[in-house]
């Protein structure tokens, strides 16, 4: 059966006359609202107002000319040095600190690199640098046994060092040993701030190192003690505990010298509670605020940096009953008044004696330094730079905390400049 074909009046459907009626080209009310436009079958639609006219669009050519005669942002170091001497000079300063200090942590890192730069920034850059130099087997990473992430320095990077012209030796093995260094690694990190800051800063260990390399050479007199000749404490102080008084040599955990009136400042770092004996000792180390130490300056401020809440308010106590005691009595020479300026700081004073043009001699009441208590920023290791992030970033260089709140009755910390850039040479033309 042959199959039947489908036909379709073609014929018929194209000779259908076209009814549409073309658009009218523009059309506006009496209010000037509404435009239409037609063209290629395609028709627009503008409403326009009379009160606020319509912004011209902007193509994005002229996007693209208005956005390439703004100023290019800045480039940071980069603009002074090239990016490969600048990373040479991150990966030798992060491998000084290694050696120094036998191991570090990414944060000491930021803040020895750049301190200049906001934390979240400081940290990025820091993280990048460390996992250059673990990739290049410069450091090694380990883990304490409370799951905090340390580094230490490899034999390929004191080879790397040595490159450079740089003494080094390694310390992974030393690093391998330790436990929990958190004591160890807060110290020198407020020793680190303190360089950001522009102050010459040590820990215990480089302190009494220091002196007793002082006392060999004739320059001072050494402290006796159980090492015979050797220097044992930094200050010495009566220590008033039991119904008696102790003559005792405390050392500091780190101490930064200030420029401004060639004072000291004693850091001191405290992750548990005081019992009874280091309160005695804490307590007399504030009445010893304004005295000489082993070196012959003077003992201008004492810093406590505590770990917890619980730990601060103990050592806000100590210093509290101090001041209750010392205030009750008049000052006179020996003697010291604590006064309360902020949360956390107190002002020592005591009473010296000013020998007037008549010859008479009398008590003058003069500040001879601070106490200060505040938080150890332990919250800052734990910043993470992704968007899940949840603990602060309150602390860094930018506020006045680190290494630790200056009373503003003695100025703020200046800002942080970067250690990785030279100062320029100033330019003199004669007038």
């Amino acid at each position: 059966m042959p199959a039947r074909m489908k036909t379709h009046p073609h014929q018929a459907r194209d000779t259908v006359a076209d009814t549409t009626v073309p658009p009218l080209p523009c059309t506006i009310d009496a209010n000037g609202g509404i435009t239409a436009t037609t063209r290629n079958g395609v028709t627009a639609v503008t409403r326009t107002s009379t009160e606020q006219p319509a912004m011209t669009p902007v193509t994005r050519l002229q996007s693209y000319v208005h956005s390439a005669t703004m100023p290019p942002p800045p480039r940071g170091a980069t603009e002074r040095m090239s990016s490969l001497a600048l990373r040479n000079a991150i990966y030798e300063r992060s491998l000084l600190l290694a050696n120094r200090f036998r191991v570090i942590r990414t944060i000491d890192i930021a803040a020895f690199c750049f301190p200049e730069r906001p934390f979240k920034a400081a940290l990025t850059a820091a993280q990048r640098a460390v996992r250059g130099l673990v990739k290049g087997q410069l450091l090694r990473r380990y883990r304490t046994d409370r799951f905090q992430t340390v580094y230490g320095l490899t034999q390929r990077g004191v080879d790397w060092l040595a490159d450079h012209d740089q003494d080094a030796a390694s310390s992974v093995r030393r690093v391998s040993d330790m436990t929990n260094p958190e004591h160890r690694l807060w110290a020198q990190f407020l020793v680190i701030c303190s360089w950001a800051r522009g102050l010459d800063a040590v820990t215990e260990a480089e302190l009494l190192h220091r002196l007793n390399a002082t006392a060999s050479a004739g320059t001072t007199k050494p402290t006796p003690g159980k090492g015979g000749d050797s220097v044992q404490g930094y200050i010495t102080v009566d220590v008033h505990r039991h119904g008696g008084t102790v003559r005792k040599h405390l050392r500091p955990d780190a101490v930064a010298y200030e420029d401004r009136g060639g004072g000291v400042a004693w850091l001191e770092v405290d992750r548990s509670k005081r019992g009874s004996d280091r309160q005695a000792d804490l307590s007399a180390l504030v009445a010893a605020i304004g005295s000489k130490t082993a070196d012959g300056r003077v003992l201008r401020r004492v810093v406590v940096m505590c770990k917890t809440e619980r730990i601060e308010r103990d050592a806000v106590r100590v210093v509290d009953q101090l001041s209750a005691a010392n205030n009750a009595l008049v000052l006179t020479e020996g003697r010291r008044h604590i006064k309360r300026y902020d949360d956390g700081v107190y002002e020592i004073w005591t009473a010296v004696p000013l020998k007037r043009a008549d010859g008479r001699t009398v008590l003058v009441d003069e500040r001879v330094g601070h106490v200060i208590v505040q938080m150890l920023p332990a919250w800052l290791p734990k910043v993470r730079v992704d968007a899940g992030n949840k603990w602060s970033v309150d602390g860094w260089f930018g506020d006045n905390y680190l290494p630790y709140r200056r009373p503003l009755s003695t100025g703020r910390w200046e800002v942080p400049v970067s250690p990785l850039i030279e100062p320029e040479d100033e330019k003199t033309s004669d007038d």
